[in-house]
């Protein structure tokens, strides 16, 4: 089996999973990773595919990318975004989508995410890894769309 790189989805610095303001993806509930805290940007920010594969789950905040050989990545824009109920975001793709890595999957609007009092940061995470499973040197890192964040 070959390794896959994990694109970042946006361009900004890298995190570790650890400093995410929440339980879920700070204690790696759901899986391990990292997150893209995202560069300060005006105007809908694109958020791409990380792998290529098929969009298993899609909702305005979040998606699951399932890769070829049954690896599932979660990319969630921002912390408590689910409850802006889809204001301020773009679907581009649709669920059950073929994706390459680097596609555009949702936009983002930073600046309607702020006003709600949310936080935008970016888990990106391989869905049911055990914790502390992914090794990394991106951390700290400043990104742009597509460099490698962790290989599967």
């Amino acid at each position: 089996m070959t390794d896959t790189a994990v694109g970042s989805p946006l361009a900004g610095t890298v995190i570790s999973l650890a400093d995410v303001p929440d339980p879920v993806f700070s204690s790696q509930m759901v899986g391990a990773g990292v997150a893209v805290r995202p560069a300060p940007a005006t105007g809908m920010i694109d958020v791409h595919s990380p792998v290529s594969g098929r969009i298993l789950k899609l909702h305005p905040h979040a998606f699951v990318v399932m890769t070829a050989d049954k690896r599932g990545v979660l990319v969630h824009v921002g912390i408590d975004t689910v409850k802006m109920k889809g204001v301020g975001f773009e679907l581009v793709a649709a669920e059950k989508d073929t994706v390459t890595a680097g596609d555009v999957v949702v936009r983002y609007d930073p600046a309607a995410v702020a006003a709600a009092g949310y936080d935008d940061v970016c888990p990106v995470v391989l869905m049911d890894s055990p914790a502390d499973s992914i090794v990394t040197s991106s951390v700290g890192e400043s990104v742009a769309v597509g460099d490698t964040l962790y290989a599967l």
